[in-house]
């Protein structure tokens, strides 16, 4: 019965994590007739009121179709890691990634439209990462070190300096993962799971 409970969760999140990326290549579709004119109204732009709603607009909206291909794998690899091996705290996650890393970089970042899925790609692997070390189970800790091998290289995307790249996205959004692995209980042993009768 847990087995089965289980699953249907895990599917359940495999299909928020499609839908997620059906909505962001739709809106890109969107996007490119319009003229890209949805990342002028809704990019995160510092410490600018009107560009504050770009805190959870931002991972759906790109540059460009090579923008948003370049992000596609890593979302659905990580966000496929996190469906199989987060609780029920996958919402806080996610939630700590975006407000904290979002507000962040509208806080320090330079003026400039900020647009991209990469601040969550990071806040994710900064998560997947960390959490490995947090919870310290062999799933968490497998967990990390793939996703370190997989795509360690990208911490390069943190250095500052790098023209047309978001590096302060990248950044405050691996930091932003780190803290919800740190803060937020969201190791691999299902608290929903204690003192349920297994057969």
């Amino acid at each position: 019965m847990i087995r089965r409970q289980d699953t249907r969760i895990v599917f359940r999140r495999f299909l928020a994590l499609l839908a997620f990326m059906a909505a962001i290549w739709g809106i890109q579709a969107l996007n490119d007739v319009s003229g890209y004119g949805r990342n002028t109204l809704f990019g995160r732009i510092p410490r600018h009121l009107g560009g504050i709603d770009g805190v959870l607009a931002m991972p759906f909206l790109h540059g460009s179709y090579d923008h948003l291909i370049s992000n596609t794998p890593p979302l659905l690899m990580m966000g496929g890691l996190l469906a199989l091996t987060a609780t029920r705290a996958l919402i806080a996650v996610n939630g700590v990634i975006i407000i904290l890393g979002g507000a962040l970089v509208w806080l320090f970042g330079e003026t400039a439209i900020h647009v991209g899925a990469s601040g969550l790609i990071f806040g994710w692997f900064g998560f997947l990462v960390a959490r490995g070390f947090v919870d310290r189970s062999p799933i968490t800790l497998a967990t990390s070190v793939f996703i370190a091998m997989l795509y360690g290289s990208i911490v390069w995307g943190m250095v500052p300096g790098q023209t047309g790249i978001s590096w302060e996205a990248h950044l405050f959004g691996a930091r932003a993962g780190v803290a919800a692995a740190i803060f937020v209980r969201s190791n691999i042993h299902a608290p929903r799971l204690r003192n349920v009768d297994q057969r």
